[in-house]
């Protein structure tokens, strides 16, 4: 992907949402809400704090998050729907990436 996001901005692929109810009914893609969940493809540096400092950001890459219906700005990068928020409108991880292997020198 060729997008890098500034600051604390994240980038995230929404989840598809089951296109069948628990009874078995189908449901309309005009009638299927916004996904509120999405993987974290992409995380800004952080934002900045008024000493200058680079205040890291809490999620990660590959991370499951939760985000408000209305978050943050739909956009097309490669082809592809993504959203694009700040950190703060993430309300929470539903499932936390593995951490990256270190290599042993």
């Amino acid at each position: 992907m060729k997008f890098r996001p500034l600051h604390n901005r994240v980038l995230i692929r929404g989840v598809e949402q089951e296109s069948k109810s628990a009874g078995g009914i189908l449901i309309p893609d005009t009638a299927q809400e916004k996904p509120t969940e999405g993987v974290v493809i992409a995380v800004g540096p952080g934002a900045r704090s008024d000493d200058g400092n680079i205040q890291p950001l809490d999620v990660r890459v590959g991370d499951r998050v939760l985000y408000g219906k209305w978050s943050g700005t739909e956009i097309k990068v490669d082809g592809e729907d993504v959203v694009i928020m700040k950190e703060p409108d993430i309300m929470g991880v539903v499932a936390r990436a593995a951490a990256p292997k270190r290599k042993v020198a």
